[in-house]
């Protein structure tokens, strides 16, 4: 046998995924996740300057700020699935695309219309590149011990986006308009093109039948309902008020729909059959329940900064800054702690370990403690990112590679739907903490402490308007109210998290690590020759 028809059995017989340039290709999937981290957050703190400039309603104002995670949530299905049909890497860089052109039109947008449009196809964008990230990751990572090593650092670097994106906007805006948070996407996205294109691998899933055109429909339609009604209520409006209700029940509905048809389906988009795995099925309640405990209190300790203790916005993006470098580290060493603890073992320990960070934060009160919050951020962060680690790499490793799409669109969709409840449930603990206490402070009509207990900072403006000495105690009062909720919220938080503790028992008590797959590579076309002539 020629060495030229060994080397070509042996380019046959090589793992997906093997190679040094698996590292690249992770580096690629990464920028890519942190430009999406970084836009979900980027516009917080540029609202202001836009609400100056575009002069938009206040509609208008809250869909430019929720359209964007309302849109990505609800089409990751949509598009996770169809990646395993038509290609990941495609579905990739057509966001890429996407991306790099609504980022163009939000910066130049004239209107509050226009960048509500322009925040939407951002969302569209998002959709096709986050479970397209992930299940790119899961094919070139064949073996489990290095695959949890590019899951530590893909969750290390998610945390970083949200963590620097309103930084950055900050950052941006001391020099530039606010178009600028926006146009900073776009070279980035002129580079990942190209890039994406020469380097990251093509791979696909099953493609058995047609594609469920009307199931994926159906699911995004769902996915929108459910989370648009989510949204409505943890922004404080009544759970039975039309515009909250209808969306909740007709999205409720859908998705019922949805599972029924995927069932009944030869060629599902789904494969249901992953929900009957202990370990895929707690994996998904686990990132479930993770975000619901922290994503609402985490706003909630943003408000605490700023509104109690009295720190710029600048100084509240610092002062949670402990909380992303803690979760950066527990990302980069999760594989070690995964091969050693185990995922059940590692994602018990990572909520018990939030837990006791979030009971160390009911300490807080009205004066400012740096190294309580130091030592509860610290243990926040790394607490949190283990659990996200060890259930993410759990449910991943539980779905083949020919359903990675649909596996990582269900993760993603999970992250999103959690997130959402989170802050509905907390924000709703919290303002029955809250409200209550401001209906008997002396001097203050009614109908002031009725509007002083829709928020802290509402209350700051009614203490103002009043002055004297009921404003004073008005505020006085707000201020101890806001802390009393906030420990109430920590103290539901860290029950949650107990719970989150209890459901990860059913995840398999060793982490176990399966051989590569072996793939058929097509030989080079001058190998094919060299062949015949030796055949010959």
């Amino acid at each position: 046998m020629s060495g030229t028809t060994a080397a070509a059995i042996r380019l046959r017989r090589r793992p997906a995924g093997a190679g040094a340039n698996r590292w690249v290709v992770l580096v690629v999937l990464c920028v890519s996740l942190l430009l999406v981290a970084v836009d979900a957050t980027v516009l917080h703190v540029a609202v202001p300057a836009v609400s100056e400039d575009l002069k938009p309603s206040a509609i208008e104002l809250l869909w430019i700020v929720d359209i964007y995670p309302l849109v990505c949530a609800s089409l990751l299905i949509l598009f996770g699935t169809l990646g395993d049909r038509v290609g990941r890497r495609r579905i990739l860089l057509l966001g890429y695309a996407l991306f790099g052109v609504a980022s163009a039109v939000a910066a130049l947008s004239t209107s509050g219309e226009m960048l509500v449009l322009a925040r939407a196809m951002l969302g569209v964008g998002g959709a096709m590149i986050m479970p397209a990230t992930l299940s790119i990751l899961r094919q070139v990572f064949p073996d489990r011990r290095e695959r949890a090593l590019a899951i530590g650092v893909w969750s290390a670097v998610a945390a970083v986006g949200a963590a620097v994106g309103p930084l950055l906007g900050g950052l941006l805006l001391e020099h530039f308009w606010w178009g600028s948070v926006f146009l900073v996407n776009i070279p980035l996205m002129l580079v990942s093109l190209p890039v994406g294109r020469l380097l990251l691998p093509e791979s696909t899933g099953e493609r058995d039948g047609p594609w469920d055109v009307v199931g994926a429909l159906m699911a995004a339609a769902g996915l929108f309902g459910v989370v648009f009604g989510v949204k409505r209520f943890g922004g404080g409006e009544p759970v039975l008020s039309v515009l909250t209700l209808l969306p909740l029940v007709a999205g409720a509905v859908l998705l019922w729909l949805f599972v029924r048809r995927q069932r009944r389906r030869r060629f599902p988009l789904i494969d249901l059959g992953m929900f009957a795995r202990p370990a895929f099925t707690t994996s998904v309640g686990c990132i479930v329940l993770a975000m619901l405990a922290l994503v609402g209190l985490e706003l909630i300790a943003a408000q605490y900064l700023q509104l109690v203790l009295g720190l710029s916005p600048l100084a509240t993006g610092l002062r949670l800054l402990p909380l992303t470098l803690a979760a950066m580290a527990s990302g980069l060493t999760g594989a070690r702690m995964l091969r050693s603890l185990g995922p059940r073992r590692m994602v018990c320990f990572g909520f018990c370990l939030t837990a006791v960070a979030v009971l160390t934060l009911t300490a807080m009160g009205d004066a400012d403690n740096t190294l309580l919050m130091l030592s509860g951020f610290v243990l926040l962060g790394f607490g949190l990112e283990t659990t996200l680690f060890g259930a993410y790499e759990s449910m991943l490793s539980e779905a083949s590679t020919e359903r990675a799409g649909g596996a990582a669109a269900i993760g993603e969709t999970s992250y999103q739907l959690g997130a959402g409840i989170g802050i509905a449930l907390l924000g709703s603990v919290m303002n029955a903490a809250y409200a209550p206490r401001l209906h008997s402070v002396p001097g203050v009509p009614a109908s002031a402490s009725a509007s002083a207990g829709h928020s802290l900072g509402e209350a700051y403006e009614v203490a103002g308007w009043l002055g004297g000495p009921a404003g004073a105690a008005l505020r006085q009062v707000a201020r101890d109210s806001f802390v009393h909720g906030l420990h109430v919220t920590l103290f539901v938080s860290a029950g949650l998290l107990l719970l989150g503790a209890v459901m990860a028992l059913r995840l398999p008590r060793v982490m176990q690590c399966e051989e590569p797959a072996v793939v058929e590579l097509p030989a080079p076309r001058e190998v094919e020759v060299t062949e015949s002539r030796v055949s010959a």
